[in-house]
C-alpha cells in the first residue's frame, strides 16, 4: 500500500520497456525500494536491459509478465497475474506508437493498428485497472498522453487523434474513480528525448525523461489529475487552442 508520503511498495509498468515508463519507476524506486512487475512483449529486445536498470535504481524485486496490447482478450489474464501477491499500488500505462504520419492515415492496416496499440489497448487496461483499484480502495494510475492530443495537428493526425481519445479516457476515468479512492493522473508531454523521438528534429520545450519522470512522480504526491511536461507547455497549448482553423493549418507545427 502506498505510504504516508506517497512511496508505493509495488508498481506496475504497462509497455515494458518504455522508456519515460521506467523512469517514472526510477523516480519512485529513488525514494523507497519497491517491487516492480514490467509488462511487454515476450520478444521484447529491451526486456534484460528494462529488468538490469530497475535493480540498478533500487526495486526490491522485478518480474516480467507477457504482454501484448492489442491482443485484447488476453488483458484481464495479465492484470490477474500483476496482481498476484499483492495489490498494486501504481500502475503506469505507458505503451503505444508514433509511427510515420504521412504512412498511417494512407494505410488502412496501419492506422487500425495505431490506433489499436495507442487508444484501444490502453483503454482495455484501464477499464481493468479501475475495477482493480476500486475494489482495493486505492492506488494510483499514470496515463501518458501528448500534447499532441490537445489540438490535433496535420502534421501527425492519426497519432493526435489517439492522444485525445486516451487523453479523454482517463481524465474522466480519474473522475469516476475519485469516490472510491483511487486516483488517476494524466501526463501530457510534449517532445521528449527518447527512442522513439530520436528521428524528430527538435522541438522548442523538449525534455528529458528524467524530467517527465520527476513530474510525474510530484504530480502522484500532489494529487494531480493532469501534469505538463514541461509545465509551460500548458501556456503553448492554451494559445494554440485559441488560434482560429484556418490560421492554425497554416502553422509550421
Amino acid at each position: 500500500m502506498i505510504d504516508a508520503v506517497g512511496n508505493p511498495q509495488k508498481i506496475l509498468l504497462l509497455g515494458g520497456s518504455s522508456e519515460i515508463g521506467l523512469a517514472i519507476c526510477a523516480e519512485f524506486l529513488g525514494r523507497q525500494p519497491a517491487k516492480v512487475v514490467l509488462a511487454g512483449l515476450a520478444n521484447d529486445p529491451q526486456r534484460d536491459a528494462a529488468i538490469n536498470e530497475l535493480r540498478a535504481a533500487g526495486a526490491s524485486e522485478v518480474t516480467w509478465l507477457d504482454f501484448d496490447a492489442v491482443d485484447f482478450s488476453s488483458h484481464p489474464a495479465t492484470i490477474e497475474q500483476a496482481w498476484a501477491g499483492g495489490d498494486v499500488d501504481v500502475a503506469i500505462v505507458a505503451f503505444g506508437m508514433l509511427g510515420d504520419p504521412e504512412e498511417l492515415w494512407q494505410d488502412q492496416a496501419k492506422a487500425v493498428f495505431a490506433c489499436h496499440l495507442n487508444y484501444t489497448g490502453a483503454v482495455s487496461v484501464g477499464v481493468l485497472l479501475g475495477q482493480k483499484m476500486k475494489d482495493q480502495g486505492f492506488g494510483q494510475i499514470i496515463a501518458m498522453s501528448s500534447a499532441a492530443g490537445m489540438r490535433v495537428r496535420r502534421s501527425n493526425f492519426v497519432y493526435g487523434s489517439t492522444k485525445a481519445g486516451l487523453d479523454g479516457f482517463y481524465t474522466n476515468l480519474g473522475e469516476a474513480l475519485e469516490p472510491f479512492g483511487p486516483r488517476v493522473l494524466v501526463i501530457r508531454p510534449g517532445q521528449v528525448r527518447t527512442r522513439m523521438s530520436n528521428h524528430l528534429k527538435e522541438a522548442p520545450l523538449t525534455v528529458d525523461k528524467s524530467e517527465v519522470a520527476s513530474i510525474a512522480v510530484e504530480g502522484t504526491r500532489k494529487k494531480k489529475a493532469i501534469a505538463w511536461a514541461p509545465a509551460p507547455f500548458q501556456l503553448v497549448m492554451l494559445v494554440l487552442q485559441h488560434i482560429p482553423r484556418p490560421i492554425f493549418k497554416k502553422l509550421p507545427i
